[in-house]
């Protein structure tokens, strides 16, 4: 196996008796950095520093990371003009906050007769967040609902 020493020179090929004595000499831990590789890729190393510094970037990784979550609008067909506004209003703070929305139109009783009304709802919604969304999953029947998912075009 190649080893590597603890400021980063190469000690050369050896076989692994030798390796695990020049780590003993250091005082140091043997780790096997590449096992597939040819010949091998070892690195004497402090390991329990080593492993300390991985999860304190793991850490730091997971402190700066967002998870996108999926909010949900609820519509009817013949919602009023005011009340489409308000559920505009709020699907774009989610977008904002680079959430994704599923925006779903409840046909009641009757209203089956007539899904061009839902269908059209549907649109004027998507057509006034469309600066600031785009749509993942286009709007689709799933029993008595119309369902449609709008990701955020900008991503936070």
């Amino acid at each position: 196996m190649l080893v590597i020493g603890p400021e980063g020179e190469q000690l050369g090929v050896m076989m692994r008796d030798a390796a695990l004595k020049a780590a003993d000499q250091y005082g140091l831990d043997l780790l096997c950095v590449a096992p597939n590789a040819n010949p091998p890729v070892c690195k004497i190393i402090n390991y329990g520093k080593h492993r300390f510094d991985q999860q304190k970037k793991q850490k730091e990784a997971k402190k700066h990371q967002h998870i996108v979550e999926i909010k949900e609008v609820q519509l009817t067909p013949q919602i009023g003009e005011h009340d489409m506004m308000v559920k505009v209003k709020n699907a774009r703070r989610f977008f904002e906050d680079g959430n994704k929305v599923k925006v779903a139109l409840r046909y009641r009783g009757r209203q089956m007769a007539h899904q061009e009304v839902g269908l059209a709802t549907m649109d004027k919604f998507i057509s006034l967040v469309e600066d600031v969304a785009t749509v993942e999953k286009k709007p689709a029947l799933e029993g008595r609902l119309l369902i449609g998912i709008l990701a955020s075009k900008t991503k936070k």
